[in-house]
């Protein structure tokens, strides 16, 4: 298969591979810079991207503030010149201020989801950035992109489709990720490359479109570049590398897992979740396991009724404890059986 360079605007990489972003601190600068190194688009996840930083119990939101800029920095040391961006979730508290503080940090793009980024032109004007909503549906991207056109005079540089296979934070109810077919996923990416074409008419632009969710190998790659995709993201084959930013017992916990260990769950965010179902989930399912502080990362949790604390259950995740925390994982993480290198899988997935 014919690797074609992936163009936006006035940036290119190598490959059309995007690494999706992970958080808690699964991809941070160490798996993004990597990925920007090997010709890939590295992303760096800015939810509680400074959990591990010592002032962050006391300070979440500065603290994190101040994280972007550091694993930009530190992600460009190693990238060798290739493409940084971020995903910032439009849930999160003070959205705003996480987008000012990648434009102000030089990130290359936003990739912006969990939500429908409506002011994220506003929040980047007079900053040299790229800019993409996540969407899972012709509806969602219509929303986004009538809006842009019609306040901001402005269109998408490019465009994420997420399927109802991917991990984390889903775009569908339970229901539809049950009931979707590949087939229907397929027609959606149909239907929205065919939408995007009355925009890039209007702004005499490409507007690239990426596939998320369930992109494991080759194959997978070739039949959304059949369905008129110029790119793919990729986030669950990128966690078992020796790069991920994530402890080694996150990493075995993917290695471990089975089919039917994965399943689709309910996060305090209120959105379906894909996650490797740990003690601790099990423990969620029998009733609210009660939140004694609240570290300002969603817009609409309230400690006093959310089911649980998604930060400590992340940041527990991520550090390595496991049975006391929340992993999330796309529907392809069983196939996972060995810790590898980003080089290697870039290998496999282009030659």
């Amino acid at each position: 298969m014919n690797m074609k360079p992936l163009i936006i605007g006035n940036i290119k990489a190598k490959y059309p591979i995007i690494q999706g972003g992970m958080g808690v601190g699964v991809s941070r600068w160490r798996l993004a810079g990597t990925v920007a190194r090997e010709g890939g688009i590295g992303i760096i996840s800015t939810a509680q991207i400074g959990y591990d930083d010592p002032e962050f119990e006391q300070e979440q939101i500065p603290t994190n503030l101040k994280a972007i800029k550091k694993h930009i920095d530190k992600a460009r040391e190693i990238a060798n010149g290739g493409i940084i961006g971020v995903n910032i979730m439009v849930a999160t508290k003070q959205y705003e201020s996480y987008v000012r503080a990648a434009c102000e940090a030089k990130a290359d793009v936003i990739i912006s989801g969990a939500g429908l980024p409506i002011n994220l032109p506003e929040l980047t004007k007079g900053f040299d950035i790229k800019i993409a909503p996540i969407v899972s549906s012709l509806k969602a991207a219509s929303v986004i992109l009538k809006m842009w056109d019609r306040k901001y005079k402005q269109t998408a540089d490019f465009i994420v489709i997420e399927g109802p296979r991917a991990g984390g934070h889903l775009g569908f109810t339970r229901e539809e990720i049950v009931s979707m077919s590949d087939s229907d996923f397929d027609k959606i990416i149909k239907d929205i490359v065919e939408y995007l074409k009355e925009f890039e008419e209007k702004y005499e632009k490409d507007i690239p479109v990426i596939v998320a969710g369930g992109i494991y190998d080759r194959e997978d790659i070739k039949h959304v570049m059949s369905l008129g995709a110029d790119g793919v993201q990729m986030a669950t084959r990128f966690v078992v590398t020796e790069e991920c930013d994530a402890s080694l017992e996150f990493k075995q916990a993917y290695i471990k897992a089975k089919k039917e260990d994965i399943d689709v769950v309910i996060s305090p965010v209120g959105m379906p979740g894909r996650a490797i179902i740990t003690p601790f989930i099990k423990r969620t399912k029998k009733g609210r396991i009660p939140v004694d502080k609240c570290y300002k990362c969603i817009q609409r949790c309230n400690p006093k009724d959310t089911p649980y604390c998604i930060t400590r259950s992340l940041v527990n995740a991520v550090k390595g404890n496991i049975s006391e925390g929340l992993v999330f994982c796309g529907e392809t993480a069983y196939r996972l059986d060995k810790i590898t290198t980003v080089k290697e899988i870039f290998e496999e997935l282009i030659y």
